[in-house]
């Protein structure tokens, strides 16, 4: 009974609300950083380079070139798009179809490409379309070397902000926590001195202070949690393209590090602060 009294108790109650807030706080950042690098593959993924091929390319010689390109490396997606279809997707835009009063079909076919992340650089793409346009079937390569070149710059910068954010963050989650904990072992220090003056060993002292900081670490990571998913799944109603940047793995890894971090925080601190009172003489206790 009087266990179950202790998880209701000021004392617990306290830290926990504390501790959970400065987790929501931490997983919060954690989410936004992973994010923020998903966002930037899908934004670097979803650079179209265009592929202008020759006329005389049958059927057969056109399934044979996309094929060799979806086996580089560099392909994330390609789509072929026919003289027809160009005509017809400009037309759609236009409002207007321009074979009317040129007399003929103006537009090439062409292979729409789109590369992984990791080759969404000006200096690589530019290697990639030196490549391509070696090949004879190939009429010209078309991109937008500024806006690649452009986006990576702009992502670098936001990476960078993200980062320091973060490591500011999780400096200020560590110091609240730690405070929090130093309160609550503070308030029970002459507990622990009278323990001490009767004989107790610091091993058996540490046991129950240890325990219950454990505890501390995971309720209060288990109600960050929560509350973390719960924000999420209600963004997720107001903006349903957030799965596009947000899967499965950043929501265990979030989960994972806030469990981590509430578990690990909070048994460290526990130990340094009952060290700190352990080794204290009985008379500093008054002073403090």
């Amino acid at each position: 009974m009087k266990k179950h009294s202790h998880f209701f108790s000021t004392q617990f109650i306290t830290p926990a609300i504390s501790t959970t807030l400065v987790l929501v706080l931490l997983g919060t950042i954690v989410f936004f950083v992973l994010t923020a690098h998903n966002l930037s593959n899908y934004v670097k993924e979803n650079i179209n380079i265009t592929i202008l091929i020759s006329d005389d390319l049958d059927a057969k010689q056109i399934a044979k070139l996309k094929n060799s390109f979806r086996k580089t490396d560099y392909v994330k997606s390609i789509d072929y798009i026919s003289k027809e279809q160009a005509l017809h997707d400009a037309t759609t835009d236009m409002g207007t179809d321009p074979s009317e009063f040129l007399g003929y079909n103006p537009f090439t076919a062409s292979f729409e490409i789109k590369v992984k992340a990791e080759y969404a650089t000006t200096e690589q793409i530019d290697k990639i379309v030196s490549k391509i346009k070696k090949n004879p079937a190939v009429i010209d390569v078309i991109y937008q070397r500024d806006l690649i070149r452009s986006v990576n710059r702009n992502l670098h910068k936001v990476s960078i902000v993200l980062l320091i954010l973060a490591g500011l963050f999780t400096y200020i989650s560590f110091v609240l926590i730690n405070n929090t904990v130093r309160l609550s072992i503070f308030s029970k220090r002459f507990i622990i001195n009278t323990m001490k003056l009767v004989g107790a060993k610091w091993s058996f002292i540490r046991r129950p202070f240890l325990a219950n900081g454990v505890t501390l670490g995971i309720i209060s990571a288990i109600i960050a949690d929560i509350i973390l998913y719960a924000g999420y799944t209600s963004a997720l109603r107001y903006e349903q393209d957030l799965q596009l940047v947000v899967n499965q793995e950043i929501l265990i890894i979030v989960g994972t590090s806030v469990l981590v971090f509430g578990l690990l925080i909070t048994f460290i601190c526990t130990f340094v602060s009952l060290q700190k009172y352990l080794k204290m003489s009985t008379n500093k206790l008054y002073y403090i």
